[in-house]
């Protein structure tokens, strides 16, 4: 069997382009795996495939069809079968517990769908594997879309998000005060002086809006009513 024959390359091309198409969405929207995750996990899977199919055993017979030495079994999914079981740990790594929040499930299922993909370029399924790519990116546009812009807000779920800022000592009681009366389910609230400058103190806290709008309003309200040096604020969603 030639390894270096136009069937693979093209199998491997498909899977680097397919998995491109859905880590670009992640990267675009700034998620923990963009890119070249996506796309690594999608030629990795890939390669498994082609090397379950075409390189184990290591004797072949007829057009390269791999017969176990032993038992003249074949068996092409030993390897494969391996990807869907071990993807998940790449996945596990994706998914974040915020409080009773649980972020980055999303990215894990692209991360899976990655891992599929990748498998379906392995054995040459071209149109399915194209079709389940613009699926997928369609579900993660469209759906976000829809959630956002024709769900009534009553039933929207709310977003969580991270503030960090550093300002003076006396101005922490004012930041809790305030995110109490205008936000939802504060959690892991902290306030630390800095080492570098007693005066100073960072506090950082996490917050549910139902509104995403409001947190630009809490954004330039915080800076209104202190005299911060910083101010970091960060959705935390999937």
């Amino acid at each position: 069997m030639d390894f270096f024959s136009i069937d693979f390359l093209i199998r491997i091309l498909a899977a680097l382009i397919l998995g491109f198409f859905i880590g670009l969405e992640r990267e675009l929207t700034n998620k923990c795996a963009g890119l070249r995750t996506h796309i690594l996990v999608c030629l990795g899977a890939c390669v498994f495939t082609i090397i379950s199919i075409y390189g184990f055993p290591s004797y072949a017979t007829g057009d390269n069809v791999l017969v176990d030495q032993a038992t003249g079994i074949r068996d092409t999914g030993r390897v494969a079968a391996q990807v869907v079981s071990g993807i998940g740990f790449i996945g596990a790594g994706a998914v974040l517990r915020n409080g009773p929040m649980i972020i980055g499930l999303t990215t894990a299922a692209t991360l899976w769908i990655s891992a599929a993909i990748g498998m379906t370029c392995g054995v040459g399924m071209y149109g399915l594997a194209t079709l389940a790519t613009f699926a997928s990116v369609a579900v993660l546009t469209i759906v976000r879309i829809f959630e956002r812009k024709i769900l009534p807000a009553g039933i929207k779920r709310n977003k969580r998000f991270k503030i960090t800022a550093y300002c003076n000592n006396e101005e922490v009681s004012k930041i809790h005060s305030y995110l109490i009366e205008n936000s939802e389910n504060i959690e892991d609230f902290s306030a630390k002086k800095l080492f570098e400058n007693p005066e100073k103190t960072k506090v950082s806290t996490s917050f549910e809006l139902n509104n995403k709008k409001a947190i630009h309003d809490i954004y330039a309200k915080l800076a209104e009513m202190l005299t911060p040096d910083a101010i970091t604020m960060q959705e935390l969603n999937d």
